[in-house]
């Protein structure tokens, strides 16, 4: 279940139901669903079959086109250069749509009015953060995480970094 923490405040949400309230109310769709296991080694394409449910129920959802996995470890290549991809505080022309399959990250949302708020996801967790949504993301100590992304233009991922630096803050 997914925990929001807001440190300006020195609040935490845990709750799932105020969860849910908390990032409804700020735009961003979250849910929990059933987390079919995957063996240990699974492909990507096996991930995305045991999962062909789902997604296609989002697909019709979102007008999603393309999904894919991604799957990081505390030994990845390169894992550094990855993350500053993703940790510097950015936005895209699409929903940013994550299905948490293994592992934890932190989404962290700088929200138009209000203060900075990071979601923590965890395996079973699904977020969409809407298009234009200023944020950055983070892996957890253990540096692991398995999630389906799915896209809208099969171009995929594309940052807009703000150049803002509120997130080394």
């Amino acid at each position: 279940m997914a925990v929001v923490r807001i440190p300006e405040e020195r609040r935490s949400i845990e709750d799932p139901g105020e969860v849910r309230d908390f990032l409804a109310s700020r735009g961003i769709e979250y849910e929990r669903t059933d987390s079919t296991v995957v063996p240990d080694g699974a492909s990507a394409e096996e991930v995305l079959a045991a999962y062909r449910t789902k997604i296609e129920e989002l697909n019709a959802r979102g007008g999603y086109v393309t999904a894919d996995v991604i799957d990081v470890f505390p030994t990845t290549p390169n894992l550094d250069a990855m993350l500053n991809k993703f940790n510097s505080e950015h936005w895209h022309d699409e929903d940013e749509v994550r299905f948490i399959v293994e592992g934890r990250g932190l989404f962290h949302i700088r929200p138009n009015e209000g203060p900075v708020f990071a979601i923590e996801v965890e395996k079973g967790d699904l977020i969409r953060v809407p298009k234009g949504t200023h944020h950055w993301f983070d892996l957890c100590v253990d540096r692991r995480i398995r999630a389906i992304r799915l896209f809208q233009v099969k171009s995929g991922w594309t940052p807009h970094y703000t150049m803002s630096g509120v997130e080394k803050n």
